[in-house]
């Protein structure tokens, strides 16, 4: 921090939702039941991946582990925000502010990295089935997961590091429930311009949108070569919980950082960020259990296997 002009922030103030008593709890209810079933429908996907042989396959080791980022992120942004809703003071360190933010870049960033690698996946399972065995080994798998972690701490290290050194004014209210970068940048005294190709078109998401458009791309090109209505209707349903997945993640994401800084509103913020830091965790097993006909049936399994043990 630099003197002068400019104070040393120890401290933030993380405004929230409301100031409303009422509407607080009525938050507070509404955001430990996001919270619940976040854990619940993410634990019970990992549980039931890794205890059903039928799912011990790539593409089912990869959405465990997108799994385990959903409950990651979503912990490091739920339990803080539960707290904004009943206790006294909202403040939260510079330094619990900076690991908020860095454990949340970390998690996000994977997440993007995994659903590229899900995506390669996927064509290499479509356009070249002979060989997908030989190719997506257990060691490239591997590989691929340690190579998306190790991504996503190296832009959480840059990117905390640069947002964290920038000068602050004497404002350290944060109008918003988490540590995110527009609202941190807005408090910030330094010229933030040259930051925004840092913080929005990032190498990550740039690299894994484009893998993500060309493998649908090929994948899209031979679905349309299968002779066999019924073929290609398989190969889009195997398909289309993972599309639906990158659309909302996304889209969202998008819409929250690319908007025009002249469209931009501190509340409609607040409710895309919601979507997703808490929606899309929610959402993800749903999405990947509903429209996948092997989770349904491993699901199936365990609740008859459950049941004819109660009946022995």
């Amino acid at each position: 921090m630099s003197e002068g002009n400019f104070t040393t922030i120890t401290e933030f103030i993380l405004l929230g939702f409301t100031d409303n008593q009422s509407l607080q709890f009525i938050l507070f209810i509404l955001f430990l039941l996001i919270y619940l079933l976040i854990l619940v429908g993410n634990i019970g996907m990992v549980t039931l991946i890794r205890i059903d042989s039928r799912l011990h396959t790539p593409m089912y080791f990869f959405l465990s582990n997108l799994s385990l980022l959903d409950i990651g992120y979503s912990s490091v942004i739920a339990p803080r925000t539960l707290m904004t809703f009943v206790a006294e003071s909202k403040t939260i360190s510079f330094t619990g502010c900076a690991l908020q933010f860095f454990f949340f870049c970390i998690a996000v960033s994977c997440e993007c990295c995994l659903l590229g690698v899900m995506a390669y996946d996927r064509f290499i399972a479509i356009c070249n089935p002979l060989l997908y065995t030989a190719i997506m080994s257990r060691k490239l798998c591997n590989l691929l997961v340690a190579g998306s972690y190790l991504t996503g701490c190296v832009n959480a290290v840059v990117q905390t590091s640069i947002i964290f050194n920038l000068s602050f004014c004497s404002s350290n209210i944060i109008n918003h429930f988490f540590c995110d970068v527009p609202p941190i940048l807005k408090l910030s005294c330094s010229d933030t311009t040259p930051l925004i190709p840092l913080m929005v078109i990032s190498t990550i998401v740039s690299v894994t949108l484009l893998t993500i458009l060309v493998s649908y791309t090929y994948i899209l090109v031979a679905i349309l070569r299968i002779n066999s209505a019924e073929g290609r209707r398989k190969a889009f349903s195997t398909c289309a919980s993972y599309l639906t997945a990158v659309t909302v993640f996304y889209g969202t994401a998008i819409f929250m950082y690319l908007r025009p800084s002249s469209k931009y509103s501190v509340e409609e913020d607040k409710i895309i960020s919601v979507f997703y830091t808490l929606a899309i965790p929610m959402l993800n097993p749903l999405i990947y259990s509903l429209r996948n006909k092997e989770v349904k049936e491993a699901f199936k399994r365990l609740i008859g296997g459950k049941v004819f043990s109660q009946r022995h």
